[in-house]
């Protein structure tokens, strides 16, 4: 586990995750998305996945990494890209059910809270198999205990 003072702007961790079947549909069941789209029973092979399924697990599995897990963190929110007019993520190909998603995690800002805490943001950045970007989320901002015990 790095702590937050060894952790530095420009720091890049890796994961790979994929969301199956049941696990899309615990998470439809559990947020209430009503979506029609989603639910299309007609295209058997190819079931999309939600956006906000795919930012969930990648923040699950940024929470998960070797790097990051023991320490103290909070998601606090989302500031976007000011060239975005301030939107944070970008959805730019489908990814369907047990597809496997390869996930680049950027720090992109780090900043003092005060003596206990800082925070830090995260660029998500996943992409297919076939290296083609899936979703581009940019400044998810953790705040995370600077010492722990």
């Amino acid at each position: 586990m790095k702590k937050f003072s060894e952790i530095k702007v420009g720091d890049v961790f890796f994961s790979t995750c994929s969301i199956s079947e049941k696990e899309l549909e615990e998470y439809l069941k559990f947020s209430r998305i009503k979506n029609a789209f989603l639910e299309d029973k007609q295209n058997k092979n190819q079931k999309l996945v939600s956006g906000r399924a795919i930012l969930s697990r990648m923040e699950g599995e940024f929470t998960r990494l070797s790097q990051i897990y023991g320490n103290h963190i909070l998601f606090v929110g989302t500031d976007g890209d000011t060239s975005w007019e301030n939107r944070s993520s970008r959805f730019l190909k489908p990814l369907y059910v047990d597809e496997v998603l390869k996930i680049k995690f950027t720090v992109s800002a780090k900043e003092d809270i005060d003596d206990q805490f800082g925070k830090i943001a995260i660029d998500y950045e996943g992409t297919n198999p076939d290296g083609e970007i899936i979703v581009i989320s940019k400044k998810n901002w953790y705040r995370i205990k600077k010492l722990v015990t």
